[in-house]
C-alpha cells in the first residue's frame, strides 16, 4: 500500500509538474513581479520598477526596459487604487515565424522555472513549427496562451515532502480498495489511484495559488507580432462589487 502512494506521489510531483502548495500558509503571499509585489498604489510601485533601471514616461503613462533580454514597455494597472496586474509588453515586433519561437522559448523557460507550476495538466503550450498562426488568429479567432502560478519558497520546499500526500489520500483510497487489492493493483487500480492523488493535489493547489498567476499571449497588430505578459494579482481584482 504505501509503495503504491508512495509511487503516485513521485509521479505527480516530479512527474506532473509538481503540483502542491503547502496547506493554510502563504494566504497572503501575491504575485510578484522582478521579485516586487504586486500590490500598493501605483505610485508606489512605478518607483519601485524605477528602481530597478525602468525609466518613466508620464505622459505615455508607462515604463521602458530592458526584461528577460528583451526591451519591453511595462504597464501598472490599478482597481480601486490598488495594483492588481502588471503589463509586460514587447517594444519591438516579431514576424509570425519568430513569434513561435519565442513563444515556445517561453514556454520552455517557464517549464524549467521552479517558482512556476502550469495552469494546465500537461504544461505543454507549445506551438507546432508547422501551424500557420497567422490564419488561425486573423480567420478563426484562435488565441495562443500560456498560463502559469507563481510558488512560494515554502510551497517549493514542501513538494518534497511526499507524506503529505501519503496521509491525505491513503483514507480515500483504502475506502475504494482492499490491502489485497493494492498489494496487487491491476493497471486500472493504479491509474484510479494515480487520479485520486491528482485531484487531491489540484484542488488543494487551486485554493492556495489561484490568486497568484502569470500569462502571456501572442498579440497582433497588422501582420506584426508581439508577446504580452500579466502578473496577476487576482486579489485585488474587481469582483463585481460595482454593478
Amino acid at each position: 500500500m504505501k509503495k503504491l502512494i508512495l509511487f503516485v506521489a513521485v509521479c505527480i510531483l516530479f512527474g506532473a509538474g509538481n503540483v502542491m502548495a503547502q496547506q493554510n500558509k502563504n494566504k497572503t503571499e501575491v504575485t510578484k513581479f522582478l521579485g516586487i509585489p504586486v500590490d500598493g498604489t501605483k505610485s508606489q510601485m512605478i518607483q519601485k520598477i524605477k528602481a530597478k533601471g525602468f525609466s518613466y514616461n508620464q505622459k505615455q503613462d508607462r515604463l521602458k526596459g530592458k526584461f528577460n533580454g528583451r526591451d519591453v514597455y511595462v504597464s501598472v494597472v490599478t482597481n480601486k487604487n490598488k495594483v492588481w496586474r502588471i503589463v509586460v509588453q514587447d517594444v519591438v515586433p516579431s514576424s509570425e515565424t519568430n513569434i513561435k519561437i519565442r513563444f515556445n522559448e517561453l514556454c520552455r523557460q517557464f517549464a524549467e522555472n521552479e517558482k512556476y507550476l502550469p495552469q494546465n495538466l500537461t504544461g505543454n503550450y507549445e506551438i507546432e513549427s508547422d501551424e500557420d498562426i497567422s490564419y488561425n488568429i486573423t480567420v478563426r479567432n484562435k488565441r495562443y496562451e500560456a498560463g502559469y502560478f507563481q510558488m512560494t519558497e515554502k510551497d517549493k520546499e514542501f513538494l518534497q515532502d511526499t507524506t503529505a500526500l501519503m496521509n491525505a489520500v491513503k483514507p480515500i483510497i483504502q475506502s475504494k480498495y482492499t490491502e489485497e487489492e493494492l498489494d496487487n493493483p491491476t493497471e486500472e487500480i493504479t491509474q484510479d489511484v494515480y487520479n485520486i492523488a491528482a485531484d487531491y493535489l489540484f484542488e488543494n493547489l487551486y485554493e492556495k495559488v489561484k490568486n497568484r498567476s502569470v500569462w502571456f499571449l501572442i498579440n497582433e497588430f497588422y501582420g506584426d507580432y508581439s508577446i504580452i505578459m500579466y502578473y496577476d494579482n487576482e486579489l485585488n481584482k474587481a469582483r463585481g462589487e460595482d454593478l
